[in-house]
């Protein structure tokens, strides 16, 4: 069973499901998906929203090891995503030297405002925990109280690691940065980190046809079978 954590923000709820569809839609294997949906971490993420924070997964997502009880492995992704190859050779790329692998993006974003208006903010590491590949039982530092507790920073730069030695890379290809990243035809993941085809400034952008495409598809009803 691949086991697949997505970011769940309200008001993104048709990303959500588009990119659930579209790794469903590809698995050669057996694909568990469960969203961050706040409401259902009630009691366990318990911080308040920090005011730089630009979605409700921004913090949720590193609560993925203890979701899993730091067992086997997990994928994480953000909600604003498409997939368009089979998540079994993500999954493949598995390597138990990690606690986590990750694209490691040198990415430095050129706006000052995310998509629905969000700050934009600048760090090290930009992006490299938008799709993260867990070995959780070398996350245990990922406790609930130390979600909870820890700085921005700290999470989202892997502070919670003895060492960055235990930072896998994956390829480029599963966290391809729509708008930033030189377009490839070959991408296995479109991250549409300035906005998707489902909002109104970014219909025209690199794999818009496919997301729409891909939605088109999610909602097809077939009068018999085949």
């Amino acid at each position: 069973m691949i086991n697949v954590f997505i970011g769940y923000d309200p008001r993104e709820a048709i990303a959500f499901s588009v990119l659930s569809y579209s790794i469903q839609a590809r698995a050669s294997q057996l694909v568990a998906i469960t969203p961050l949906m706040l409401p259902q971490l009630q009691g366990v993420l318990t911080r308040e929203r920090h005011p730089l924070q630009s979605s409700d997964f921004a913090f949720s997502r590193f609560l993925t090891p203890y979701l899993s009880g730091y067992s086997g492995w997990s994928i994480f992704m953000d909600c604003d995503m498409l997939v368009l190859d089979d998540i079994a050779s993500l999954w493949k790329l598995r390597d138990d030297r990690y606690a986590v692998m990750v694209v490691k993006h040198d990415h430095v974003p050129r706006e000052a405002t995310k998509f629905l208006g969000e700050p934009q903010t600048k760090y090290e590491k930009k992006n490299w925990s938008s799709v993260m590949l867990f070995n959780n039982a070398k996350c245990r530092a990922l406790t609930p109280e130390y979600v909870n507790t820890a700085t921005g920073l700290q999470l989202h730069q892997f502070k919670w690691l003895e060492s960055e030695d235990l930072i896998g890379a994956l390829p480029d290809r599963w966290n391809h940065l729509v708008g930033y990243d030189p377009p490839r035809p070959d991408a296995a993941l479109a991250h549409y980190t300035l906005g998707g085809p489902y909002s109104d400034e970014s219909t025209d952008c690199e794999y818009s046809e496919h997301w729409c495409a891909e939605f088109k598809a999610m909602q097809r009803v077939d009068s018999r079978r085949k």
